[in-house]
């Protein structure tokens, strides 16, 4: 399953990767590879440890539920604010680097992500999460039409509800939906582990191949940071995307080798009508 030439390709990136300065900086050299590869890559960005970092400045609590942050509306200024004025400004700057490829936009922007409010289950009960977004309907016009304009979209993980309100999205659940949505051929999600493990925590053999069957099967026993990861992988390849991996992001070049499909490395998740997939 090597990366085709005209084929888009979304990325997730997140991680210490993005606190990293010297990888932040070789993430974006990589990108701007793909695109001289061929390719079409669009970028999702997290902003996690950023926008922990400005809630624990302003005197703000920080909380997860089920590997999501608990989101009241004042934590969805900072949210809003960290992600599309400093983490997707310094990630376009970097890309930007190397020429005028990246254009930054949010899911708000021309109605691309619209969303709704999700339910979060802890020990099979329901728990308020607050402006936590589950993306409903993806319009991919604006991205498409900045990829034929020869650009990378930037894209900050924000989408609309369908009356107004302003949600906070999972990344990794918003750059499933984008994937699916542009027809992509493949589906990288950045990470700080080396993969899924088959047995955490007594174990860190990673599992290196799986269906999606086979994931679905194991997701109600993830740990709750893996969760939203696994759960992007799979609904992007019921949704029609080729491939989906999940990379370690402290490793160089990671981006690039999983997005031309050269590496054995992390978890790749297939469609269940894959010949080439097996559990392990």
């Amino acid at each position: 399953m090597e990366g085709s030439r005209g084929s888009t390709v979304v990325v997730k990136f997140g991680g210490h990767a993005m606190v990293d300065a010297k990888l932040h900086r070789t993430f974006a050299a990589d990108v701007v590879e793909l695109w001289h590869a061929g390719l079409r890559p669009v970028v999702v960005h997290g902003g996690g440890p950023q926008i922990s970092a400005m809630l624990d400045r302003l005197g703000l609590e920080t909380r997860f539920e089920a590997g999501l942050r608990v989101t009241t509306a004042e934590t969805m200024e900072v949210v809003r604010m960290v992600l599309t004025g400093r983490v997707q400004r310094e990630l376009v700057g970097h890309i930007n680097a190397h020429g005028p490829y990246a254009v930054g936009m949010t899911g708000e922007d021309a109605h691309t992500m619209t969303a709704v409010r999700r339910p979060a289950w802890v020990d099979g009960r329901p728990v308020d999460i607050g402006l936590v977004g589950d993306v409903v309907d993806v319009n991919p016009g604006m991205v498409r039409t900045l990829l034929e304009r020869g650009h990378i979209p930037v894209v900050s993980p924000v989408a609309r509800g369908a009356d107004g309100q302003i949600y906070n999205v999972n990344a990794d659940l918003a750059a499933s939906a984008l994937a699916v949505a542009l027809d992509a051929e493949r589906l990288v999600m950045l990470t700080d582990v080396a993969g899924l493990y088959a047995n955490w925590p007594h174990s860190t053999e990673v599992i290196r191949h799986l269906t999606a069957d086979a994931l679905d099967e194991l997701l109600p026993g993830l740990a709750s940071g893996m969760l939203p990861k696994m759960e992007g992988c799979l609904r992007a390849v019921r949704g029609g995307v080729r491939g989906a991996h999940v990379l370690d992001g402290r490793v160089p070049h990671a981006v690039l080798r999983g997005a031309l499909g050269e590496t054995g490395d992390g978890t790749t998740v297939v469609p269940d009508h894959s010949a080439a997939a097996s559990h392990r």
